[in-house]
Protein backbone atom coordinates (compact mmCIF):
# COMPACT_ATOMS: atom_id res chain seq x y z
CA UNK A 1 0.00 0.00 0.00
CA UNK A 2 1.36 3.38 -1.02
CA UNK A 3 1.33 6.34 1.39
CA UNK A 4 -1.38 7.98 -0.72
CA UNK A 5 -3.61 4.91 -0.48
CA UNK A 6 -2.94 4.73 3.26
CA UNK A 7 -4.28 8.27 3.68
CA UNK A 8 -7.08 8.30 1.11
CA UNK A 9 -8.70 4.88 1.55
CA UNK A 10 -10.38 5.59 4.94
CA UNK A 11 -11.85 8.83 3.58
CA UNK A 12 -13.97 6.82 1.16
CA UNK A 13 -16.29 5.86 4.01
CA UNK A 14 -18.71 8.38 5.49
CA UNK A 15 -18.41 6.87 8.97
CA UNK A 16 -14.64 7.41 8.91
CA UNK A 17 -15.02 11.03 7.83
CA UNK A 18 -17.48 11.67 10.67
CA UNK A 19 -15.17 9.85 13.07
CA UNK A 20 -12.19 11.98 12.01
CA UNK A 21 -14.12 15.23 12.40
CA UNK A 22 -15.50 14.18 15.78
CA UNK A 23 -12.11 13.03 16.95
CA UNK A 24 -10.35 16.26 15.96
CA UNK A 25 -13.03 18.46 17.55
CA UNK A 26 -12.90 16.44 20.76
CA UNK A 27 -9.10 16.40 20.82
CA UNK A 28 -8.82 20.18 20.42
CA UNK A 29 -11.37 21.01 23.12
CA UNK A 30 -9.97 18.49 25.59
CA UNK A 31 -6.42 19.70 24.96
CA UNK A 32 -7.24 23.37 25.50
CA UNK A 33 -9.04 22.65 28.77
CA UNK A 34 -6.30 20.25 29.86
CA UNK A 35 -3.82 23.13 30.02
CA UNK A 36 -5.73 24.64 32.94
CA UNK A 37 -6.41 21.26 34.55
CA UNK A 38 -2.69 20.46 34.61
CA UNK A 39 -1.73 23.84 36.06
CA UNK A 40 -4.41 23.77 38.77
CA UNK A 41 -3.79 20.11 39.59
CA UNK A 42 -7.27 18.88 38.73
CA UNK A 43 -6.32 15.61 37.09
CA UNK A 44 -8.32 13.62 39.61
CA UNK A 45 -11.27 15.98 39.17
CA UNK A 46 -11.28 15.23 35.45
CA UNK A 47 -11.30 11.53 36.24
CA UNK A 48 -14.17 12.03 38.67
CA UNK A 49 -16.41 13.97 36.30
CA UNK A 50 -15.77 11.63 33.36
CA UNK A 51 -16.80 8.58 35.40
CA UNK A 52 -19.68 10.28 37.19
CA UNK A 53 -21.56 10.94 33.94
CA UNK A 54 -22.17 7.22 33.35
CA UNK A 55 -25.48 6.99 35.27
CA UNK A 56 -26.73 10.10 33.50
CA UNK A 57 -25.98 8.54 30.13
CA UNK A 58 -27.71 5.29 31.05
CA UNK A 59 -30.80 7.06 32.40
CA UNK A 60 -30.99 9.25 29.30
CA UNK A 61 -30.76 6.15 27.12
CA UNK A 62 -33.51 4.41 29.07
CA UNK A 63 -35.98 7.31 28.78
CA UNK A 64 -35.04 8.05 25.18
CA UNK A 65 -33.37 11.42 25.83
CA UNK A 66 -30.07 12.55 24.23
CA UNK A 67 -26.94 11.26 25.97
CA UNK A 68 -25.67 14.81 26.46
CA UNK A 69 -28.62 15.81 28.64
CA UNK A 70 -28.11 13.07 31.19
CA UNK A 71 -24.34 13.37 31.11
CA UNK A 72 -24.34 17.11 31.70
CA UNK A 73 -26.83 16.82 34.57
CA UNK A 74 -24.79 14.17 36.36
CA UNK A 75 -21.53 15.96 35.59
CA UNK A 76 -22.82 19.05 37.40
CA UNK A 77 -24.29 16.84 40.13
CA UNK A 78 -20.88 15.24 40.73
CA UNK A 79 -19.18 18.63 40.95
CA UNK A 80 -21.84 19.88 43.38
CA UNK A 81 -21.61 16.78 45.57
CA UNK A 82 -17.82 17.01 45.74
CA UNK A 83 -18.09 20.63 46.80
CA UNK A 84 -20.71 19.86 49.45
CA UNK A 85 -18.74 16.97 50.97
CA UNK A 86 -15.51 18.98 50.95
CA UNK A 87 -16.99 22.14 52.51
CA UNK A 88 -19.29 20.56 55.12
CA UNK A 89 -17.05 17.85 56.56
CA UNK A 90 -13.48 17.08 57.54
CA UNK A 91 -13.06 14.95 54.44
CA UNK A 92 -10.34 16.32 52.15
CA UNK A 93 -10.84 17.07 48.48
CA UNK A 94 -9.13 13.98 47.09
CA UNK A 95 -11.20 11.72 49.34
CA UNK A 96 -14.41 13.56 48.43
CA UNK A 97 -13.63 13.15 44.74
CA UNK A 98 -12.95 9.43 45.17
CA UNK A 99 -16.14 8.85 47.12
CA UNK A 100 -18.40 10.72 44.71
CA UNK A 101 -17.07 9.44 41.41
CA UNK A 102 -16.81 5.79 42.45
CA UNK A 103 -20.32 5.85 43.92
CA UNK A 104 -21.86 7.45 40.82
CA UNK A 105 -19.89 5.17 38.51
CA UNK A 106 -21.08 2.12 40.44
CA UNK A 107 -24.63 3.47 40.24
CA UNK A 108 -24.26 3.64 36.48
CA UNK A 109 -23.01 0.06 36.31
CA UNK A 110 -25.98 -1.08 38.38
CA UNK A 111 -28.35 0.69 36.00
CA UNK A 112 -26.68 -1.02 33.07
CA UNK A 113 -26.91 -4.41 34.74
CA UNK A 114 -30.68 -4.15 35.25
CA UNK A 115 -31.29 -3.10 31.63
CA UNK A 116 -28.79 -5.29 29.72
CA UNK A 117 -30.90 -5.64 26.60
CA UNK A 118 -31.40 -1.90 26.15
CA UNK A 119 -27.98 -0.46 26.89
CA UNK A 120 -24.73 -1.21 25.08
CA UNK A 121 -22.17 -1.09 27.88
CA UNK A 122 -19.22 -1.22 25.51
CA UNK A 123 -20.33 1.91 23.65
CA UNK A 124 -20.87 3.85 26.85
CA UNK A 125 -17.61 2.87 28.50
CA UNK A 126 -15.30 2.59 25.49
CA UNK A 127 -16.96 5.01 23.08
CA UNK A 128 -18.51 4.53 19.67
CA UNK A 129 -16.34 6.71 17.48
CA UNK A 130 -17.02 4.79 14.27
CA UNK A 131 -20.78 4.92 14.88
CA UNK A 132 -21.15 8.69 15.23
CA UNK A 133 -24.22 9.91 13.34
CA UNK A 134 -24.68 13.31 11.73
CA UNK A 135 -26.93 14.47 14.57
CA UNK A 136 -24.36 13.37 17.15
CA UNK A 137 -21.61 15.14 15.22
CA UNK A 138 -23.68 18.32 15.25
CA UNK A 139 -24.21 17.91 18.99
CA UNK A 140 -20.45 17.53 19.53
CA UNK A 141 -19.74 20.60 17.40
CA UNK A 142 -22.23 22.76 19.32
CA UNK A 143 -20.92 21.72 22.73
CA UNK A 144 -17.34 22.20 21.56
CA UNK A 145 -18.12 25.72 20.34
CA UNK A 146 -19.69 26.60 23.70
CA UNK A 147 -16.67 25.35 25.65
CA UNK A 148 -14.07 26.98 23.38
CA UNK A 149 -15.84 30.33 23.30
CA UNK A 150 -16.11 30.36 27.09
CA UNK A 151 -12.44 29.44 27.51
CA UNK A 152 -11.26 32.06 25.02
CA UNK A 153 -13.40 34.87 26.42
CA UNK A 154 -12.33 34.21 30.02
CA UNK A 155 -8.85 32.84 29.40
CA UNK A 156 -7.06 35.61 31.32
CA UNK A 157 -9.31 35.20 34.36
CA UNK A 158 -8.96 31.41 34.29
CA UNK A 159 -5.18 31.69 33.90
CA UNK A 160 -4.86 34.09 36.82
CA UNK A 161 -7.04 31.77 38.90
CA UNK A 162 -4.81 28.83 37.99
CA UNK A 163 -1.57 30.60 38.93
CA UNK A 164 -2.66 32.71 41.91
CA UNK A 165 -6.26 32.62 43.23
CA UNK A 166 -5.37 35.07 46.03
CA UNK A 167 -4.13 37.66 43.55
CA UNK A 168 -7.22 37.06 41.42
CA UNK A 169 -9.39 37.83 44.44
CA UNK A 170 -7.38 40.99 45.15
CA UNK A 171 -8.09 42.20 41.61
CA UNK A 172 -11.84 41.87 42.16
CA UNK A 173 -12.34 38.44 40.62
CA UNK A 174 -14.26 35.69 42.39
CA UNK A 175 -12.12 32.54 42.53
CA UNK A 176 -15.04 30.35 43.60
CA UNK A 177 -17.08 31.44 40.61
CA UNK A 178 -14.14 30.90 38.26
CA UNK A 179 -13.52 27.45 39.74
CA UNK A 180 -17.19 26.54 39.36
CA UNK A 181 -17.16 27.76 35.77
CA UNK A 182 -14.12 25.62 34.95
CA UNK A 183 -15.78 22.60 36.53
CA UNK A 184 -18.90 23.23 34.48
CA UNK A 185 -16.83 23.41 31.30
CA UNK A 186 -15.12 20.20 32.41
CA UNK A 187 -18.51 18.49 32.62
CA UNK A 188 -19.44 19.64 29.13
CA UNK A 189 -16.08 18.52 27.76
CA UNK A 190 -16.51 15.10 29.35
CA UNK A 191 -19.74 14.75 27.37
CA UNK A 192 -17.82 15.57 24.18
CA UNK A 193 -15.10 13.01 24.81
CA UNK A 194 -17.63 10.42 25.94
CA UNK A 195 -18.85 10.03 22.37
CA UNK A 196 -15.32 9.59 21.05
CA UNK A 197 -13.45 7.45 23.57
CA UNK A 198 -15.98 6.55 26.25
CA UNK A 199 -16.05 7.01 30.00
CA UNK A 200 -12.85 5.16 30.82
CA UNK A 201 -10.52 7.01 28.44
CA UNK A 202 -11.94 10.53 28.79
CA UNK A 203 -9.49 11.42 31.53
CA UNK A 204 -6.55 10.59 29.25
CA UNK A 205 -7.66 13.12 26.63
CA UNK A 206 -8.22 15.68 29.39
CA UNK A 207 -4.76 15.30 30.93
CA UNK A 208 -2.16 13.95 28.48
CA UNK A 209 -2.18 16.87 25.96
CA UNK A 210 -1.75 19.51 28.67
CA UNK A 211 0.95 17.49 30.42
CA UNK A 212 2.80 17.02 27.13
CA UNK A 213 2.69 20.73 26.34
CA UNK A 214 3.78 21.56 29.90
CA UNK A 215 7.02 19.66 29.32
CA UNK A 216 7.68 21.48 26.05
CA UNK A 217 7.28 25.11 27.10
CA UNK A 218 7.31 27.39 30.13
CA UNK A 219 4.80 29.85 28.63
CA UNK A 220 1.10 29.25 29.08
CA UNK A 221 0.21 30.96 25.79
CA UNK A 222 2.36 28.46 23.94
CA UNK A 223 0.80 25.60 25.90
CA UNK A 224 -2.60 26.63 24.54
CA UNK A 225 -1.22 26.22 21.01
CA UNK A 226 0.98 23.15 21.46
CA UNK A 227 -1.55 21.03 23.35
CA UNK A 228 -4.36 21.08 20.74
CA UNK A 229 -1.89 20.67 17.87
CA UNK A 230 -0.33 17.60 19.47
CA UNK A 231 -3.71 16.19 20.52
CA UNK A 232 -5.31 16.63 17.09
CA UNK A 233 -2.30 15.07 15.34
CA UNK A 234 -2.31 12.11 17.72
CA UNK A 235 -6.05 11.64 17.26
CA UNK A 236 -5.86 11.53 13.49
CA UNK A 237 -2.84 9.23 13.63
CA UNK A 238 -4.54 6.92 16.11
CA UNK A 239 -7.72 6.75 14.06
CA UNK A 240 -5.81 5.89 10.87
CA UNK A 241 -3.84 3.20 12.71
CA UNK A 242 -7.02 1.74 14.17
CA UNK A 243 -8.54 1.54 10.69
CA UNK A 244 -5.56 -0.21 9.09
CA UNK A 245 -4.73 -2.42 12.10
CA UNK A 246 -8.38 -3.17 12.93
CA UNK A 247 -8.13 -2.07 16.57
CA UNK A 248 -10.39 -0.08 18.92
CA UNK A 249 -10.26 3.54 17.68
CA UNK A 250 -10.65 5.31 21.03
CA UNK A 251 -8.02 3.18 22.72
CA UNK A 252 -5.60 3.66 19.82
CA UNK A 253 -6.02 7.44 19.95
CA UNK A 254 -5.15 7.48 23.64
CA UNK A 255 -2.28 5.02 23.08
CA UNK A 256 -0.71 7.35 20.50
CA UNK A 257 -1.09 10.29 22.89
CA UNK A 258 0.59 8.25 25.62
CA UNK A 259 3.44 7.32 23.26
CA UNK A 260 4.02 10.95 22.32
CA UNK A 261 4.01 11.97 25.99
CA UNK A 262 6.62 9.28 26.69
CA UNK A 263 8.87 10.62 23.94
CA UNK A 264 8.48 14.18 25.22
CA UNK A 265 9.07 13.03 28.80
CA UNK A 266 12.35 11.45 27.71
CA UNK A 267 13.66 13.82 25.04
CA UNK A 268 12.15 17.29 25.64
CA UNK A 269 15.03 19.80 25.34
CA UNK A 270 14.67 21.38 28.78
CA UNK A 271 12.31 19.15 30.81
CA UNK A 272 12.94 15.70 29.35
CA UNK A 273 14.80 13.16 31.48
CA UNK A 274 17.43 12.54 28.82
CA UNK A 275 17.26 16.10 27.49
CA UNK A 276 18.19 17.56 30.89
CA UNK A 277 21.16 15.23 31.17
CA UNK A 278 22.38 16.19 27.71
CA UNK A 279 22.11 19.89 28.57
CA UNK A 280 23.94 19.33 31.85
CA UNK A 281 26.71 17.48 30.02
CA UNK A 282 27.03 20.32 27.51
CA UNK A 283 27.25 22.90 30.30
CA UNK A 284 29.97 20.95 32.08
CA UNK A 285 31.85 20.55 28.82
CA UNK A 286 31.57 24.29 28.15
CA UNK A 287 32.84 25.15 31.64
CA UNK A 288 35.76 22.76 31.33
CA UNK A 289 36.83 24.55 28.14
CA UNK A 290 37.04 27.98 29.81
CA UNK A 291 40.51 27.55 31.48
CA UNK A 292 41.96 26.12 28.29
CA UNK A 293 40.72 29.02 26.22
CA UNK A 294 41.97 31.52 28.82
CA UNK A 295 45.40 29.93 28.79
Amino acid sequence: MTPAEFLIEPLGYDFMVRALITCVITAVVCAVLSCWLVLIGWSLMGDAVSHAVLPGVVLAYIVGAPFAVGAVLFGFLAVALIGVVRSTSRVKEDAAIGIVFTTLFAFGLVLVSVTPSQTDLNHIIFGNLLGVSRSELLQVAILAAIVLVALVLRRRDFTLYAFDPVHAHALGLRPRILGAALLGLLALTAVLALQAVGVILVVAMLIIPGATAYLLTDRFGRMLLIAPMVSATCSVTGLYLSYHLDTAPGAMVVLVQGAVFTLVYLFAPHQGVIGKRVNAFRRRAALSDIPTRAG
